[in-house]
């Protein structure tokens, strides 16, 4: 896994064998931070990772001038991964946090620009996930939540879907929030 862009451009993260994780695609993680280039100036952004995996992509906002990435996830040992990394690195604008995605959320009370979430995509709660970051009230209005899911679900009747982008069978739906 590699940093595509920003101050770690290049820099190749060394993901072990055994890791559990599925890391976003280069190709899908390039084509969401275009998408994302054209709406947002990444300096300054706050963004929430949920189910971070691997951390490929906390780790390109965080070299892209995001101004705080946390990081949720669940499993010690990817925490582990996670924090040894931002230190090896010597990246200190992302907070590794371990906990259950569902508990986090109703406990967070910081306020973030930017939700992305990469949960397994045959875990029970993606079809839920939307609401759940939602109705939080994490997001500042007009922030965005992007949920990257398989094929099997449709978002695009939910009220705040704002579009679907495809990078082979990666799919990222994105929801804005709008109004307090």
């Amino acid at each position: 896994m590699r940093i595509i862009s920003g101050t770690y451009k290049g820099r190749y993260i060394p993901v072990p064998g055994s890791f559990k994780a599925r890391p976003t695609t280069d190709f899908a993680r390039e084509g969401l931070f275009n998408v994302l280039a054209n709406t947002y100036d990444f300096t300054g952004l706050l963004v929430l990772d949920l189910f971070a995996g691997t951390g490929s992509i906390g780790l390109e906002f965080a070299s892209r001038g995001a101004e705080r990435v946390d990081m949720v996830e669940i499993n010690a040992r990817t925490t582990s991964f996670l924090q040894r990394t931002t230190r090896q690195l010597g990246i200190e604008n992302v907070r590794v946090i371990r906990s259950d995605v569902s508990k986090y959320l109703r406990q967070c009370r910081s306020s973030y620009d930017l939700v992305f979430a990469d949960p397994p995509y045959d875990l029970d709660i993606v079809p839920s996930l939307p609401e759940l970051v939602l109705n939080a009230e994490i997001l500042v209005e007009d922030g965005w939540f992007i949920l990257e899911h398989g094929k099997k679900n449709s978002f695009v009747h939910h009220q705040q879907f704002r579009e679907l982008r495809k990078y082979g069978s990666v799919h990222f739906s994105i929801f804005e929030r709008s109004g307090p």
